[in-house]
């Protein structure tokens, strides 16, 4: 069962990530851009995996070696959560990127790098988007 629901929520998020990258001004990419629909759907998931797994009532995120731990200790169930967390807070901030290109008038292109990055190295990509939003702060002040 958890390699099913692992696979349904991999392949659905390359979709929707695809959608947002291929098809921007799509009913659908507006959509899934507008609301966190796709990590609401998401959590219900990750609750799965959480509550199957055991918890992580012991878990101590106060120190390296408590994270280390968790690592070591993982299961199926608590890696698929700990994937679904990077995959559900990954395209928040990609659809917060998206917004906040269109309201500061960045086209589509200049987005692409910075979503990529932002689907495989998460803060990578909000950097790549600062320097895409500055840059253009900076030419048009000049």
């Amino acid at each position: 069962m958890t390699n099913l629901l692992f696979t349904i929520c991999n392949t659905l998020i390359l979709l929707v990530w695809g959608a947002i990258l291929i098809f921007p001004k799509s009913t659908l990419s507006k959509h899934l851009i507008s609301f966190p629909w796709v990590p609401l759907g998401i959590s219900f998931f990750y609750i799965y995996f959480i509550t199957v797994s055991g918890g992580i009532m012991d878990a101590d995120f106060s120190k390296l070696d408590g994270i280390l731990k968790l690592f070591k200790e993982a299961t199926l169930e608590s890696a698929a959560a700990g994937w679904l967390h990077y995959l559900a807070f990954d395209f928040w901030v990609a659809t917060w990127i998206i917004r906040h290109s269109h309201r500061n008038e960045i086209q589509h292109p200049y987005l692409i790098l910075p979503l990529l990055l932002t689907f495989m190295l998460g803060p990578v990509g909000i950097l790549a988007y600062s320097v895409v939003y500055f840059s253009k702060k900076l030419r048009k002040a000049s």
